[in-house]
């Protein structure tokens, strides 16, 4: 059996048993987060394709495809050149862009040899996929300060000592226009406007620049310099990836191979991808009870996309975990915790994971707000007057604007909590008009409606204030 078998075979051991105990989940997390850094060497050809392939969207031209050349590769000694590219176009990232890195690094450990390409040319230019306006150019100081805050905040996921590097800016640098010109003669434009973000920009009158039109024939002179055998990447890189295939075929080369990964939904479920611009992500630098919390927010149905996007469970773990949970063998908050102490481990350690359990238990699994402890306090007599999602933006700082603010009581995660003397609850949802409100006239109208008073709280999807001065 291989070392991948044995460990699913001590894994799927424990998610039979009680994973609402602290000490079997750490078990747990202690065996799938050492996968990490398993070398998967002695898995055959079939399964390393087939572990690449549960977390692609697409493998092109398929996973038997891909099996095969691996095990043409091995016949001869080899293993297959593996491409990613990357455009330092920003500095902090989030779990969202660790997922390619993820599976780089299941490639890595099987033994196949890894390139980086580091996009220093074509960052200049700015990838366009997915979006409605041109992305403003950047310098090479600020390329340099977001490869290095880049490389820091990956490393949980994946070795940077056994890959090589190569910058663009070597080949791309000195292409002549005349070179240019012959080259982009050999590709129809409509093969660069078949991509519907650049017809919905055309049709909605945006600009559209020549540098944007010609970045995936840029992206792909980086697979004909390499001759490598797969690229790696976001399936909103399909295109891209696609003309290098074509490229390579029109110089004389094997066309790539392609391995596209899925864009990873955010954390409010509201089924846009993760996003800093949308506040729905989680950053690979926020604190362990930040991260164990976020997931912890999450809607249910997206804990089987996390596990798939962030762990080094199988697909045969993640269907026997869901399988009691559809059964009610496994409750969904317990596997939850599981998700957030798997992303916690990685990004932290195994220590942080068990402490930031322990919190998150401590303060939210009790019945009473008031058995917390020392929560935020908002005070009426003071800040009644102002709207409530400035409230919790400026005041309380839960928010990092007022639209998100806006976004958590559009999806009904804003919330007036009343406390009774005897620790019964009672929720009032506060729809998204009420978020603009002054705090003191929404909290007054609820209370009369409601006919209830107590110890009052503010709660703003997990995070809770509470109300005094009423």
């Amino acid at each position: 059996m291989t070392r991948l078998g044995d460990s699913v075979q001590r894994a799927s051991q424990l998610l039979a048993q009680d994973l609402s105990s602290d000490e079997t989940v750490e078990r747990l997390l202690a065996e799938t987060g050492s996968r990490r850094y398993m070398d998967l060497s002695d898995l055959p050809a079939k399964d390393q394709a087939a572990l690449i392939g549960a977390r692609a969207v697409e493998v092109l031209p398929s996973v038997e495809k891909l099996a095969e050349a691996i095990e043409a590769k091995a016949t001869a000694g080899k293993g297959l050149h593996v491409k990613l590219g990357i455009d330092p176009t920003a500095a902090d990232v989030h779990l969202g862009h660790a997922v390619q890195m993820i599976v780089l690094s299941r490639f890595q450990r099987m033994g196949h040899d890894v390139t980086l390409i580091i996009g220093d040319f074509t960052a200049k230019i700015g990838d366009p996929s997915g979006r409605t306006a041109e992305r403003p150019a950047l310098t090479d100081a600020d390329i340099a300060k977001n490869l290095a805050g880049y490389q820091d905040q990956v490393r949980p996921f994946f070795d940077f000592e056994n890959v090589s590097f190569r910058h663009n800016s070597d080949w791309l640098g000195s292409i002549g226009f005349a070179q240019l010109i012959s080259l982009l003669a050999q590709v129809p434009a409509s093969a660069l406007l078949q991509r519907e973000d650049f017809r919905n920009r055309l049709a909605q009158g945006s600009g559209l620049t020549m540098s944007e039109l010609i970045y995936p024939v840029a992206m792909a002179l980086d697979s004909v310099e390499l001759e490598c055998d797969i690229e790696l990447g976001g399936v909103d890189q399909l295109l891209n990836m696609q003309m290098g295939r074509r490229l390579m075929e029109q110089h004389g080369q094997r066309p790539q191979m392609i391995a596209a990964m899925p864009l990873i939904e955010g954390t409010d479920g509201s089924g846009a991808k993760m996003s800093k611009s949308k506040d729905n992500y989680i950053g690979l630098t926020a604190a362990a009870d930040d991260v164990y919390g976020k997931i912890m927010s999450i809607p249910d149905r997206l804990m089987v996309p996390y596990l798939r996007a962030w762990t080094e469970w199988t697909d045969a773990e993640i269907d026997q975990a869901a399988a009691r949970c559809e059964a009610r063998t496994l409750h969904p908050m317990d596997l939850k915790k599981v998700l957030a102490g798997e992303v916690v481990t990685a990004l932290h350690g195994a220590a942080a994971a068990k402490s930031a359990r322990a919190g998150f238990t401590a303060q939210f699994s009790k019945k009473s707000f008031g058995d917390v402890g020392t929560l935020p306090v908002v005070d009426a007599a003071e800040h009644g007057g102002e709207g409530i999602a400035a409230i919790l933006t400026r005041v309380l700082e839960f928010t990092p604007s007022a639209s998100a603010a806006r976004r958590i009581a559009k999806q009904n995660g804003l919330k007036l909590v009343v406390e009774t003397d005897g620790g019964d609850q009672r929720s009032i949802v506060l729809p998204e008009a009420e978020a603009l409100r002054p705090l003191g006239e929404v909290v007054s109208e609820k209370l009369a409606e409601a006919g209830t008073s107590g110890t009052l709280y503010l709660k703003a999807g997990r995070k809770i204030a509470q109300i005094q001065g009423i």
